[in-house]
This record gives structure tokens, sequence and C-alpha cells, in this order.
């Protein structure tokens, strides 16, 4: 690795697995101070017993605001400051217009939309008291194309772009940058889920012969890995992307292009 993170101080939300796992190991790595969030307990604190060097762990539900800012002042406290906030942590969310209980709509946004908000709402103002901050949203290819049986996911999703280009603007004259990453799929245990549910493109099949299917749809013939999307938010967090906000980066073999 090549320091490219060295003095950053960064919280990563969704860290006990999938792509806030890789995000939170790759971060550090490249000389980043890591505070790790997530719900699971157990999968956040092996994360950060795994990357050691001080990373400290944190449980919390952040659709709940109080959480959230309670996670912030901790995380200020812990690594004397931040820099860099990867709103990561997300759920499955399987459904129609016309059959989504309003029990799983209400969870699903409020994990995969409200949680995304309040994971930097508190960090924000010392963001902009210090002239600098990165802010990297973790949206999905489901808030841009139509993709059957995902639909409380796909509009949470799609309200996650359009917070990183409205926060993008705000904050912009602060030097507070604000970019989203939308991933194809990348077989996490969220996507695993997903797929359980019934959702994804293709709905009704078993989740391995479902993935092989969707693989086959993306010109370059497979699915994504979570080092390459973390690789990505490693981009955003650094100081090479000084000069980059507001946009949203599809990182997806090609399938919205087609």
């Amino acid at each position: 690795m090549t320091d490219r993170l060295s003095g950053k101080r960064a919280i990563v939300t969704g860290a006990a697995s999938g792509i806030g796992e890789a995000s939170a190991k790759m971060f550090a790595a490249e000389g980043a101070r890591v505070f790790c969030v997530d719900l699971d307990a157990d999968g956040v604190r092996a994360t950060a017993e795994t990357i050691g060097d001080g990373t400290v762990a944190h449980v919390a539900d952040l659709s709940d605001p109080a959480a959230a800012e309670a996670m912030t002042a901790a995380a200020i406290d812990a690594l004397g400051g931040v820099d860099v906030v990867y709103a990561c942590a997300g759920i499955a969310g399987s459904g129609t217009a016309a059959d989504t209980p309003m029990d799983q709509w209400d969870r699903v946004i409020g994990v995969n939309l409200t949680s995304k908000w309040l994971s930097f709402k508190f960090a924000l103002p010392h963001m902009v008291e210090q002239g600098s901050g990165s802010i990297i949203i973790q949206a999905s290819i489901g808030g841009i194309l139509g993709v059957p049986g995902i639909f409380p996911y796909a509009a949470a999703k799609g309200g996650c772009i359009a917070m990183t280009r409205q926060a993008a603007v705000e904050y912009g004259p602060s030097n507070v940058r604000f970019n989203g990453i939308a991933p194809g799929q990348v077989p996490t245990p969220l996507v695993v889920k997903s797929y359980e549910g019934g959702g994804g493109m293709t709905a009704g099949m078993g989740v391995e012969e479902g993935m092989r299917r969707v693989a086959e749809l993306y010109p370059l013939r497979r699915t994504g890995t979570v080092d390459e999307v973390a690789a990505l938010a490693t981009y955003l967090a650094s100081d090479e992307s000084a000069w980059t906000t507001g946009q949203i980066h599809v990182i997806d073999g090609g399938i919205t292009a087609q």
C-alpha cells in the first residue's frame, strides 16, 4: 500500500461485512485511522480486531438520530476529529409497489436512506469548521435502473443519489465533498439476502443460479468484488479526488452502458 490516506480519520459504517468491511481494511492499510460502525456487534468487533492498530468498533443503529449523534461524538473523541465518512451500511429490501408492507418500507428507507444522512449529519459542523471533508454515500445501480422485485431498496438508493448531489452543492463552498458509489452486483451478504427474498434481476430462481445468470448479463461477464468497490471508495476518501464532488460513481462491469 502507498499511505494514500495517511493522517485521515475515517468513519466507516456497515463495517461488519461486505463492502464496508473491505473498505475499512483498505482505508487502514492506506494509513487512515478507522472508526468501524455496525449493528452487528460480533462482526464489527471482528473487523476492528483484524485491522488492529487502535481501530475502534462501535455498535449502533444509525437510523436512530440519538444513536447516530452519539456515534459521531464517540468517533471524534477517539480519532481527534473526522475527515472521511463512508456511509455504507444497508439492508436488503425486496418487494413491489403493490405488495411491500408498510413496516418493511419504513425499515428499508430508515436504514438505506435515513441512516445514510444521519451517518454524516453530526460530522458536518466539524468538517465545515476545519474547512475540509469527504463524505461517501453508498448508492446502487438499483437507484438508476429499474430492477424487478426491489421496490423499497430502489427508492432508498434513488434518494441516496439525490442526497449526494444536493449536499455537494450546499457544502462545496466549505470544501466538504460528497460523492456517491453505485455498484452493480457484488455478491455480498446483503445481495445474497436480497436474492433469497425474491429480489434481483432473476427473481424466482435459486441464489446460485440467479447470480450466475445475472453475471452473464454484464459486458465483462462477471460480478464485482468488494475490494474493487473499496478501491473506488479509497480514491474518493483521498486527496487525489480533491476536485471531485457531487458525482455518482458507477462501478458495474458495464451493465448500465447497454
